[in-house]
């Protein structure tokens, strides 16, 4: 029992409270960072097809990235997401230290403004407040265009940092957790170093570890980039909704399998402390069955699984008349 922790606070819990939404404004070196992180990448991918025409891209890099991306995308998705933000499952320590780490070498931010800004997200999503809403300038084309631009990157080069003493008191008072933030930066390190550390032992020679720096590290990072922030742009834009909620969230299927379940982003916003997204025949949610993994495993407990019941009445305040 010593290992048992406090277990994270959904956004649904979160005390609304007389704290301000915004607390400061990210100090100039770490805001150059962002900057770097996400150019850097991109470019990365722009470089990519003329780098891989015909030469610089083999197996070996091929199964990096794609085990690179599955690994930190899950650390995304079920870690920062369905367990820090959300409280969809109860964890002991070491899986939670792991998610935590795993989902760092993502580079998507520190764990502690992420989930901030993820609480904050559902506690005004698609209204003034939200940080990444595509709907706060109007419903125009330009507005729209102007929208999508903030949804998907604009709100990353905002410099306002989400008041964490609102948002995530819990997470603030966990030792582990403000240490794995504090070490953000040698996390991304090793998330760059390690795939061509990799690349160069099992190819035996300095261009393989190039080559998988470039594709299991760059362009793995920019890919699942905008694969994440297309689940804050287009899946609040464009998709199917058969749930009720109080906002645009959509499901977005082509993005399924990438974002690992999480473009089933109506249900995740009608009950959003929920362990799967995908909730409907043919909705593959990886990352809710690597939960369920971790369930039988005994390495997770109290998951929130849907029930019949619940997305019956869920589904059913949407079909009613004047609702």
């Amino acid at each position: 029992m010593a290992d048992l922790v406090a277990q994270p606070m959904s956004a649904e819990r979160t005390p609304p409270g007389p704290k301000p939404i915004v607390d400061g404004k990210r100090r100039l070196p770490a805001h150059v960072g962002v900057y770097v992180f996400v150019a850097v990448p991109l470019l990365a991918v722009l470089a990519a097809v003329p780098f891989a025409w015909g030469w610089g891209l083999g197996w070996v890099d091929v199964i990096l990235a794609a085990f690179f991306y599955t690994v930190t995308c899950l650390g995304v998705t079920v870690g920062f997401h369905r367990y820090f933000t959300h409280g969809a499952f109860k964890s002991r320590r070491g899986l939670r230290i792991a998610l935590a780490v795993v989902g760092s070498m993502a580079v998507q931010g520190p764990i502690l403004h992420w989930v901030a800004d993820h609480r904050r997200h559902h506690a005004f999503s698609d209204k003034e407040g939200d940080p990444h809403s595509p709907w706060l300038f109007g419903t125009s084309p330009a507005a729209v265009a102007r929208g999508f631009w903030h949804a998907h990157l604009g709100w990353v080069l905002d410099r306002d940092l989400t008041n964490q003493q609102r948002f995530i008191p819990d997470l603030l008072a966990d030792r582990d957790i403000r240490l794995v933030h504090r070490l953000f930066g040698p996390l991304t390190a090793v998330t760059m170093i390690l795939p061509a550390l990799l690349g160069g032992l099992l190819t035996w020679s300095l261009w393989g570890a190039v080559t998988a720096f470039f594709w299991a590290g760059l362009v793995r990072i920019a890919l699942l980039h905008h694969v994440t922030w297309s689940v804050n742009s287009i899946c609040h834009m464009i998709g199917d909704r058969p749930f009720t909620t109080r906002d645009k969230s959509a499901n977005f299927w082509p993005l399924a399998i990438l974002s690992m379940g999480e473009s089933w982003h109506n249900l995740h916003h009608a009950d959003p402390t929920c362990a799967r997204h995908g909730v409907r025949p043919g909705q593959i949610d990886i990352s809710a069955r690597l939960i369920w993994v971790f369930e039988k495993l005994g390495l997770v407990h109290d998951v929130r699984w849907p029930t019949p019941t619940r997305l019956a009445r869920l589904a059913r305040v949407e079909q009613t008349p004047g609702a």
